[in-house]
Formats: C-alpha cells, sequence, structure tokens
C-alpha cells in the first residue's frame, strides 16, 4: 500500500438518496479492497433559516428533526454497505455544517472519498449535483462520483490524458485502481485544436499530426508502466472532441 494513503480512511457521504447509497455500496467495496477504514459521513448544519421550514417556533426543532433523519439514513448506509462488503465495520458520524465544506474538510484526511451524483435537493438534501462538481474541484485527495452500473466487474479502468498536472495525478490513481483490481487500463488521448483557422485544415498533415499525439501520449504512460508491469494497457487516440 502506497505510505502517503496508509491508515487513511475511505470516506463516502450520505443523504438518504439511492444515489449516496450507491457511493456507499462503491466505497464499502474499494474500502475492503484497498483495507482501508471506511467512514461514512452525513452533514446537519448548525443555523437552519425558519423559513425553510416554516418555523413559528411551536414544535419540533427543525435541526432536531433533520439530526434525526441523518442518523436513521447512517444506520440505512451502514447495512448497505455491510451488505457490499460483508465483514467491513463502518464508522458514522454526523458533521455539523453545510456538505460542501465538510467533506472538503473530510478530504483532506482521506484517501478517497466517495459522493453520489444527485442528491434529494432542497435544505434536507445532502449531496445534490453541485456538491459533487464542488467536491471534484475542491476536494484533497481523490473524488469519485458514484453512478452507472453496478455489476461492471472486469471491465477496465478508462483514464484521460491530456498531459497537464491534473492529467498525471489522474494516471497515478487510474494506475493504482486497475492494479488493485487486476484489471486492463484504457489510456484515451482525444486532440482537437478549436484554435485552428478553418482556412488552414485542408492544408495540415494529420497523419503526422496523429503520429505526433501517439508518441505524446507513449512517452506520458511510459514512466507508469514501469511502475506497475502487471497492468496491461491500451492506447486510444482520436481526432475528437474530449467530452
Amino acid at each position: 500500500m502506497n505510505d502517503q494513503r496508509a491508515g487513511r480512511p475511505v470516506v463516502a457521504g450520505v443523504d438518504g438518496s439511492d444515489s449516496a447509497l450507491r457511493a456507499v455500496r462503491w466505497a464499502a467495496r474499494e474500502a475492503a479492497r484497498r483495507r482501508a477504514p471506511l467512514r461514512l459521513v452525513a452533514a446537519v448544519p448548525s443555523a437552519i433559516p425558519a423559513h425553510q421550514f416554516a418555523y413559528s417556533g411551536a414544535g419540533p426543532d427543525p435541526r432536531q428533526v433533520l439530526l434525526r433523519q441523518a442518523r436513521a439514513q447512517l444506520a440505512h448506509a451502514v447495512q448497505a454497505a455491510v451488505e457490499a462488503a460483508p465483514g467491513s465495520a463502518p464508522t458514522q458520524d454526523v458533521v455539523d455544517g453545510y456538505p460542501i465544506p465538510r467533506l472538503v474538510e473530510e478530504s483532506r484526511s482521506a484517501q478517497l472519498i466517495a459522493v453520489g451524483n444527485r442528491g434529494l435537493g432542497g435544505v434536507t438534501g445532502l449531496l445534490v449535483g453541485s456538491v459533487a462538481f464542488a467536491l471534484a474541484a475542491q476536494g484533497a485527495c481523490p473524488v469519485v462520483v458514484a453512478r452507472g452500473r453496478a455489476d461492471a466487474a472486469g471491465g477496465p479502468v478508462i483514464i484521460g490524458v491530456d498531459g497537464s498536472r491534473v492529467s498525471e495525478a489522474a494516471l497515478a490513481f487510474a494506475f493504482d485502481a486497475a492494479a488493485l483490481r487486476g484489471a486492463p487500463l484504457l489510456a484515451v488521448h482525444v486532440w482537437w485544436d478549436l484554435l485552428l483557422e478553418p482556412v488552414t485544415l485542408p492544408s495540415l498533415d494529420w497523419d503526422a499530426i496523429a503520429e505526433r499525439e501517439r508518441a505524446g501520449l507513449a512517452e506520458r504512460l511510459a514512466g507508469w508502466g514501469e511502475k506497475y508491469p502487471h497492468v496491461a494497457v491500451e492506447r486510444l487516440v482520436a481526432r475528437d472532441h474530449p467530452a
């Protein structure tokens, strides 16, 4: 195991949504694979505007209602985690605050953090799509947005490579993920220079450009292939838009 991540937990955000539970199950399996602790977190802010609940001062305190909901959601998430990874013993915590800053804070001591791609919405929705985007931009550790099929075992790990510093960090994560799974890695480099003047396009040597892009991808992968010799790597270079 990488010394920098030893002892650090895999964290999953919980809000009671199906999307968050998908992230919990993914995180449970990943924590087991990494032999890492699993930590489940739900965020409840201490100050909740009264108008959000049409609260007049009578009846139950809105924050206490949310705290009870969060604890129930965490209990459900723990059950889902244990079903996904039998033998796991996740810790759970209701943290004080709004989801984005609290999950960013969690990422500073985690080796990996997983969230759903969309939450419940509204004041009780702790993991809406904007949270996933914000966490991906601000997180201090790799961020996984869980979505799609749950039965994807055996498929390749796919990594987009563009030569940037962030891309290099993604390569490190992708090779590690492929090695942990015994899975092949598909490295994709997709290029299209939007700065080219349309009038110059017919005169360009596209074969030479494509060869240069293939060579660039091979160069960026070379060091990683030496570090992970047992990971089978395939390459795909295409002239297209990255998304």
